[in-house]
């Protein structure tokens, strides 16, 4: 299983190039509280999407559709909520919709290996 760590600039971090919509409202990286993003993470759902996002993702911010989870819109925007009121990921407005990444640098600062235990995770079934 590849490490988080070592690549997170790379290939985790979407590209903070001119144009890009602003990111919706975060909590900065010192206020980045571990109780709130396990909290966060307890949810097998939000786990898999950060998963996801930490082992498939490329340079670039995803949409709900990308995930392939069949889940109503309504459900799916909470789960995407919670992670980005957390910190764990960041969201940009793209017209109608909203895309994703996850704050790899960010938390690994914050919480080393904490990505590195996300992504070596075994979802069951």
């Amino acid at each position: 299983m590849p490490s988080t760590a070592g690549t997170a600039s790379n290939s985790q971090e979407a590209p903070e190039a001119r144009g890009l919509p602003v990111p919706l409202p975060e909590p900065a990286i010192e206020e980045l509280r571990l109780e709130t993003v396990l909290a966060a993470l307890s949810d097998p759902l939000r786990l898999t999407i950060v998963r996801k996002l930490l082992l498939e993702s490329e340079q670039l911010d995803h949409p709900c559709g990308w995930f392939g989870i069949d889940r109503p819109k309504s459900s799916l925007t909470h789960h995407f909520k919670a992670l980005r009121e957390a910190g764990v990921t960041r969201q940009r407005q793209y017209g109608l919709e909203r895309r994703s990444h996850v704050r790899v640098d960010d938390l690994n600062n914050r919480f080393p290996g904490l990505l590195d235990l996300v992504a070596a995770w075994v979802p069951k079934g």
